[in-house]
């Protein structure tokens, strides 16, 4: 867009309304799924190759499509390989570029998006929530990208929007994995989901959303503090907004800086999700724990370092997912921009014509 456009936008007060804002958002939702999830896969297929143990039935893993995590539990037999799950093939890897080709040479270039469909049930749904509620939320603060006193802003809407995406989309993620750890139908899961609520109360559907909260309402107030911030020091210099490869290369480093912050937390809430997971749909409770006993065990056992495992593949994983999701995000903020623009100058050409009639 150009910085005439840009600059025209900010002075007439253009904006795009909600809707608009789900639509940029589930596209950028979906851009990031199709990018991402080959990553994934291939790195549960080196893990089930590395340790077949882990993905035996009666065990829970997490799959990531780039928007959220998801918890699935392992349901095939180890004996019938026809009855494998995509996640339990046999591949004989030596890497991950070596399982990329091979996947695609002998499985199909489909196989690299396999668990994606049911996944984007909720992934979609809960990114427009949480994307949308974070811009409502920013014009309900009056945010001013040019004050530099409104940094606290996008910290706020971010961390809230993500509170409130969670939180809605938690019981339907665990109904999702009930339906898929034991086979149900629908009218199954229902009245497995009363009887739930009947014995434990309606919070049991929540179960196993604190340690997701522990992690992604950090991760969402840093990673908005640190886009928002370089997007205004743009806006300041340059008086324009940013390109779709400025946008891509600071929202990339943003998520970058947050996953570092963050990492002992996403530890955290791996390890207590796959724990809640086996507890709810798989009534296995023996590793049942606490999330604040969880953390003191890991540091006791495994030392502080235990808390930043796995930092590398998070920031692969996490970085090129933000800077897909915000620029795809910003770049149908602007296209919208423009077209309201034009509806906003032909309606004022009519006025203009009607009242010169008169």
């Amino acid at each position: 867009m150009s910085e005439n456009l840009n600059s025209q936008n900010r002075h007439q007060g253009v904006k795009i309304n909600p809707v608009q804002q789900m639509i940029a958002s589930c596209s950028g939702a979906i851009l990031t799924s199709f990018v991402v999830t080959p990553l994934d896969v291939v790195k549960i297929r080196l893990q089930a190759q590395k340790k077949p143990n882990a993905f035996m039935k009666g065990n829970c893993f997490l799959y990531c499509n780039g928007l959220m995590d998801h918890m699935c539990a392992c349901v095939n037999g180890q004996s019938v390989p026809s009855t494998q799950a995509w996640y339990r093939k046999p591949g004989h890897f030596t890497g991950m570029l070596d399982a990329f080709v091979k996947i695609i040479r002998y499985e199909g270039v489909t196989s690299l998006w396999s668990g994606l469909p049911p996944t984007m049930v909720m992934a979609v749904p809960a990114t427009v929530v949480y994307f949308t509620s974070y811009e409502q939320l920013k014009a309900l603060f009056a945010y001013d990208e040019k004050n530099l006193q409104d940094w606290w802003k996008p910290m706020a809407s971010g961390a809230t929007a993500r509170v409130w995406a969670a939180t809605v989309i938690s019981p339907l993620e665990l109904v999702r994995t009930k339906m898929q750890s034991e086979q149900l139908t629908y009218k199954e899961v229902d009245k497995a989901v009363r009887t739930t609520i009947k014995s434990d109360g309606i919070i049991s559907l929540w179960k196993g959303l604190g340690p997701t909260l522990l992690r992604d309402v950090p991760f969402s107030a840093l990673y908005w503090l640190a886009y928002e911030t370089a997007k205004s020091e743009v806006l300041r210099k340059h008086g324009k907004e940013l390109s779709f490869g400025e946008s891509f290369v600071i929202g990339g480093s943003a998520g970058a800086v947050a996953s570092v912050v963050t990492l002992p937390f996403d530890v955290i809430k791996t390890h207590r999700q796959i724990e809640v997971g086996q507890e709810i749909f798989l009534k296995s409770s023996k590793h049942s724990s606490s999330t604040w006993k969880l953390i003191r065990k890991l540091y006791i056992t495994e030392g502080f370092q235990a808390l930043f495992a796995g930092l590398v593949p998070r920031i692969i994983k996490v970085a090129p997912a933000c800077a897909i999701m915000i620029s795809t995000y910003e770049y149908f903020k602007q296209l919208f921009l423009k077209l309201n623009l034009q509806e906003q100058k032909k309606i004022a050409n009519a006025d203009s014509s009607l009242q010169s009639k008169f």
